[in-house]
């Protein structure tokens, strides 16, 4: 029979599961069918209310399973979410005409700014206003990924009790899905609402 993991080494692994999730769908930014709003704060706002009520549903729903089942849920319900995310800040980008310039660094910044502040706070500057992104090497995104991969999986731990408690637990995880997508949207509309500028790589990150 097979040792568990230590707390540490199941963090680790955790976190390198979690970064492979990340870097398999975050270079592919959803297409988005919005064009530029007349009112796009308005707008941005409406599609952060749809998306983050999709994403407390599909939250919930995962989390309903009792006891282990209940672990085996919990990548599912992150790429599930994430990928609502996603879809949700290329519609907001869309609603700000910025859909075209929209890359895999802005998708990041977006979805991982307020529970990761630290792994991607040298993606995104503020200058004034207007907003300097700065492109990763693959390297570099890899990196990004599994420092919010530790985060986020030291985050899962925690909300991973809850899944002993199924209803308890499904009505927490919901809500707490809504606020997460809420945060990831108004970091967007923060983001798009203003003029965006794209740094190069330096040479000998290339």
């Amino acid at each position: 029979m097979r040792n568990p993991l230590s707390p540490r080494r199941a963090v680790d692994e955790g976190a390198r599961v979690i970064a492979e999730a990340i870097l398999g769908f975050i270079g592919r930014i959803p297409r988005t069918e919005e064009t530029t709003s007349d009112a796009p704060l308005d707008r941005a706002r409406a599609i952060a209310t749809s998306a983050a009520t999709r994403a407390a549903i599909t939250a919930g729903s995962l989390a309903l399973p009792p006891g282990p089942l209940g672990w085996l849920t919990i990548l599912p319900e992150l790429v599930a979410i994430w990928k609502i995310q996603t879809k949700m800040v290329a519609d907001i980008a869309g609603a700000f005409g910025q859909q075209a310039s929209l890359t895999r660094e802005q998708m990041i910044y977006c979805l991982f700014r307020h529970t990761a502040a630290q792994a991607v706070r040298d993606l995104v500057v503020r200058v004034g206003e207007r907003f300097l992104v700065r492109r990763v090497s693959l390297r570099g995104a890899e990196a990004i990924a599994q420092k919010v991969g530790v985060r986020v999986t030291q985050r899962a731990i925690g909300k991973g009790v809850s899944r002993w408690l199924p209803i308890v637990g499904a009505l927490g995880v919901a809500g707490y899905a809504y606020y997460d997508t809420a945060q990831v949207a108004r970091t967007a509309t923060e983001l798009f609402q203003r003029e965006i500028e794209m740094e190069s790589l330096p040479p000998h990150d290339a």
